[in-house]
């Protein structure tokens, strides 16, 4: 009996190394799905905290984060991220990456503040970053630190443009940029009509940032997204900064000009970089209006015709100031009663622009000639830009008051909106009716 204790002993430990030789090829067979589990912090992957805000604020910093698109425009760098930063306050920063799924190393930026601030403490602010070799780059964010690890703490920013990159295909012709809508903006009629008269000149797409919209603008603005003409992007600046309702700081304090409006247009043109041909860059009580030419891309053919090399042009503004309307001298128009906001076609009477002074252009640009953009200008551009002539396009502006009021006798009488009041009364009645805003044909 004791002599076959050590054989049984022999026999069981040879079971469990032939138990042990089975279970090893099972787990490494090809077919097979198990795996040895991971520690919970490792089964993350980047990006962590994706930002689905316009405006991000950024770690450690005074300053925020508004998009981030591809441009290999620059030399060494292929990334460029808009953000709004203190002027006094800019320190080094570091770019990381998500490589599909993994972080990147980090990489040094270059921070190039734009020249126009008007004097606000907070300026538009491009972040240029290289992504490093074998990163397939679908996210970014910025570090104080060089160590990715901090990374994780961060909201990351998705590079809007990568599918465009890959399509590498125009979809529009014309995008309209305007910035911003803020005090509650209810003027819906103008809203309306300057919409509508922009499709009929052959606009593809409208994009609005919109800080605060009343609520009968509201709900026009819900009508007019289930088409896809109008792109509405939540702006809520106020809820980070004291955004100026003036353009000029010494004038009208707070943190930010214009409500951010220098910010915008830029962002609209990375925005549209890879999707639209031309791009307008004005305000809502603004049109770009052809004079010559029934719609936008005969006049552009014609202008690059003219000039090839030019990826700017500058369209001199024209005012019209609301003045007393007489139906009697001139067709009868709709009035809209009851919808907020005015009527632009009853706005025919013309000021000569004062050229001594400074006068202001907006402006059409090809988006992939332009690195940064003012208002009236561009601050940054390649190829050429052309002023062009106001007979043969020129603003019409529709502002609400004007700082100086001319006599009637000085004024030009400008009917050029009822060359499209057949096509666009309807238009507009059909919009506002989708709205719930008008309940009968919209006539007086």
């Amino acid at each position: 009996m004791h002599k076959s204790q050590p054989y049984k002993g022999k026999i069981f430990l040879l079971f469990i190394i032939v138990v042990i030789f089975i279970f090893i090829s099972f787990v490494r067979s090809p077919g097979t799905n198990w795996s040895i589990p991971k520690p919970r912090g490792a089964q993350k992957t980047c990006p962590y905290q994706v930002s689905e805000q316009t405006i991000t604020p950024l770690i450690n910093t005074d300053h925020f984060l508004v998009s981030a698109y591809t441009d290999q425009r620059v030399n060494g760098f292929s990334i460029r991220i808009i953000g709004i930063f203190k002027r006094d306050a800019i320190q080094t920063l570091h770019c990381v990456f998500c490589c599909e799924g993994h972080l990147s190393t980090t990489t040094p930026t270059t921070i190039l503040p734009h020249s126009d601030h008007f004097g606000f403490p907070f300026d538009t602010t491009d972040v240029m970053c290289q992504v490093p070799s074998n990163c397939d780059a679908t996210h970014v964010t910025l570090l104080t630190q060089p160590d990715g690890v901090k990374a994780l703490n961060h909201s990351w920013l998705p590079i809007r443009n990568k599918n465009m990159k890959v399509e590498n295909k125009i979809h529009f012709n014309f995008t309209v940029c305007i910035s911003t809508l803020f005090d509650k903006y209810n003027n819906v009629l103008q809203f309306a009509q300057t919409l509508e008269i922009y499709r009929l000149l052959g606009v593809n797409r409208v994009v609005v940032y919109n800080t605060s919209s009343g609520p009968d603008l509201d709900r026009l603005l819900r009508s007019y997204n289930h088409g896809g003409f109008l792109e509405v992007v939540p702006w809520p600046i106020d809820q980070y900064l004291r955004p100026s309702s003036g353009w000029l700081f010494s004038q009208y304090g707070g943190d930010l000009h214009y409500f951010g409006q220098l910010t915008t247009l830029n962002e609209c043109i990375y925005r549209s970089m890879d999707r639209s041909r031309y791009v307008l860059l004005n305000d809502i009580d603004e049109i770009i209006m052809p004079y010559q030419h029934n719609n936008l891309m005969s006049l552009m053919d014609m202008l690059q015709q003219q000039h090839p090399n030019a990826g700017v042009f500058l369209i001199e503004n024209h005012v019209f100031p609301k003045k007393p309307f007489e139906q009697s001298k001139k067709s009868p128009l709709p009035t809209w009663k009851g919808v907020p906001g005015y009527n632009i076609l009853e706005h025919i009477y013309r000021e000569e622009p004062d050229r001594k002074s400074f006068h202001p252009y907006k402006m059409i640009v090809q988006p992939r000639f332009v690195e940064q953009t003012s208002v009236h200008d561009v601050l940054k551009m390649s190829g050429e830009k052309v002023k062009v002539p106001p007979e043969v396009c020129h603003i019409i502006h529709c502002p609400i008051s004007t700082p100086r009021q001319c006599p009637l006798e000085q004024l030009y009488v400008d009917t050029r909106l009822w060359d499209f009041k057949d096509n666009l009364i309807p238009r507009v009645n059909e919009m506002l009716t989708r709205g719930g805003l008008l309940k009968s044909t919209g006539k007086s």
